[in-house]
């Protein structure tokens, strides 16, 4: 019996979307190697904290997982892995843990062997798994936990670095031949843990014994001669051939990667087929951009945290954002978040009305693992049953906590509500969330960045024209009647008509984009903004009003100008 809708199946089979282009190259794998199970991996270094990039490689993966379950009709089990390298030594202390007196005394040991300085876990590794598993589980990410270091203790590996010795060869000049001839002098794949100061050792291989299974090594420090298994966790791998043991041993799919990770791909991938396996399938995402263009890097701060970005906007909009173009270099700053919330409300809105072959094309369906949530609509008071309804945007919202002039959910809603009374935090979680993302964006970066400027002459006419109009229209006038409002005052004006437009004619011309520019400019101090009809149904045409005398008053200028004197003097 079929899982999923024929439909869908079909419509999967020619998607163009790039997890269904990555699920079919799995297809195909499976075809040739005759597997009965997929096995995606993501990989994590828990010297640090969960951060961006791993919510990005965690969202990408389950993405092609789930379109390879689709295409397959589910017929064939997937598993998710994120693999934790916690036998990694400990190469530096970290900036931002406690007790770094206590870290210091145990640099180069494997993570978990190093005290957790924060106390709650019995080692640095073991704390910082939890916090992986902890950030995973807050996006409900379906996945099995891998450590390490369990993993070599329990034997898991042995077979493959048994053969990784018999190989050893090999691998060396497969790694000799990407090495500087300093670093190439005293170069090993074996790396064992001292086992008198427990420190994971990067020194040469004197001999090896194949049979017996191990290597045998010198203390620089000392002198003296040590001979160590490569099995039951004794020794580790350097990163590259671990990566290719891994990926061996436990039959790894698929795992993709970062541009920068290209060369590594590469080498471990020849280090993979000399094991006789096959490395995985996978992709090479491209590398965040700062607001400037330049690389995002952990040691110059450029970055934009999760953290920061969950400030602003939903997990569904940061889905979005790792989900579009991955094989683009994108900006990661602050000014993407708004943006990315719109954009995946208007997906979001189009998804019911598509078919199977446009419904896979859309993020949402990616994002929500084939079942998407439905839009969050509002109806305006008074509208009927046949009432158009649409979702309220974050850039309206934007607009709304600028001219409403608090920073109090309470003061918002009581205008959404008004606007739509049967709408609330309780029947609209989500908007309830945008309203709190808009508010926290708002005081951040929109009123700091505002530039009002003063209506000039035909301006001021105009908007003085625009004020009485609405003072003519019913107190519960649709958004659309306040925006053909609008249109009709500029019209009546020669430098907002726009006669080359296809709709024009000489008694009722078009009007220009400048209309709008100049109501944003003097009105909210942006240079765009939401549709202006929608915004002032929901603020209230008295209130549009009463905006619309105070910049013509000057009011707005003077209280920004006031805004960021007191700001400046701190």
């Amino acid at each position: 019996m079929s899982v999923f809708e024929p439909a869908l199946i079909e419509a999967a089979r020619v998607s163009a979307a790039w997890p269904f282009e990555e699920a079919k190259k799995l297809v195909a794998r499976l075809q040739k190697s005759g597997k009965k199970e997929v096995l995606f991996e993501t990989g994590y270094g828990p010297s640090g904290l969960p951060h961006i990039g791993t919510f990005g490689e965690v969202a990408r993966t389950s993405m092609v997982r789930h379109a390879f379950r689709v295409l397959t009709d589910d017929a064939i089990p997937s598993r998710l892995i994120a693999f934790s390298d916690d036998m990694d030594g400990l190469r530096k202390v970290p900036d931002n843990v406690p007790n770094k007196e206590l870290l210091a005394q145990h640099l180069g040991k494997p993570l978990t062997e190093v005290p957790d300085p924060f106390g709650t876990h019995d080692s640095f590794g073991r704390h910082n798994n939890a916090r992986l598993c902890a950030f995973l589980d807050q996006f409900g990410f379906d996945y099995e936990f891998k450590s390490s270091t369990d993993a070599y203790r329990a034997g898991e590996f042995d077979a493959t670095l048994l053969k990784m010795l018999a190989r050893f060869d090999k691998i060396m000049a497969i790694m000799l031949a990407t090495l500087r001839e300093e670093r190439a002098a005293t170069y090993s794949p074996f790396l064992p843990i001292h086992p008198k100061t427990r420190i994971v050792m990067q020194v040469p291989i004197e001999a090896r014994d194949v049979e017996a299974g191990t290597i045998t090594w010198s203390d620089p420090a000392t002198g003296e001669r040590f001979t160590t298994p490569v099995t039951g966790g004794h020794a580790k791998l350097q990163w590259k051939p671990d990566w290719a043991m891994r990926w061996v041993a436990l039959g790894v799919d698929y795992e993709m990667a970062g541009k920068d990770l290209i060369d590594s791909v590469k080498v471990s991938s020849q280090i993979a087929r000399a094991l006789d396996g096959t490395p995985p399938e996978g992709f090479n995402y491209e590398l965040f951009l700062d607001e400037q263009g330049q690389k995002i890097s952990k040691s110059k701060g450029n970055g934009l945290t999760i953290e920061e970005w969950l400030a602003y906007g939903s997990p569904e909009s940061l889905a979005l954002f790792m989900y579009a173009r991955p094989r683009e270099a994108k900006k990661l700053h602050f000014d993407v978040i708004p943006r990315a919330v719109d954009e995946y409300m208007q997906f979001l809105g189009g998804y019911e009305r598509q078919d199977w072959k446009n419904r896979l094309g859309n993020p949402a369906w990616h994002i929500h693992a084939g079942n998407p949530p439905a839009p969050e609509l509002v109806a305006q008071a008074g509208s009927g049953e046949n009432a158009t309804r649409t979702q309220i945007t974050f850039g309206l919202l934007l607009n709304l906590v600028a001219v409403a002039n608090s920073e109090d959910k309470a003061v918002l809603w009581a205008f959404l509500q008004r606007y739509a009374p049967d709408v609330s935090a309780q029947t609209h979680p989500r908007l309830d969330a945008l309203v709190g993302y808009a508010i926290a964006y708002f005081r951040d970066f929109v009123k700091p960045a505002k530039h009002y400027r003063p209506a000039d002459e035909v301006e001021h006419q105009a908007f003085s024209a625009l004020a009485d109009a609405l003072a003519a229209l019913p107190d519960g006038a649709s958004a659309e009647t306040v925006q053909d409002t609008a249109l009709d005052i500029a019209r009546a004006i020669p430098r907002y008509q726009n006669f080359q437009a296809k709709s024009a004619t000489p008694e009722r011309p078009a009007v220009t984009g400048e209309w709008w520019k100049a109501i944003y400019q003097v009105l909210f101090g942006e240079e765009q903004g939401p549709r202006f009809g929608s915004f002032a149904a929901i603020y209230g045409l008295e209130n549009t009003r009463k905006l619309i005398a105070k910049a013509l008053a000057g009011d707005l200028l003077r209280e920004h100008e006031d805004f960021v004197a007191a700001r400046k003097a701190g």
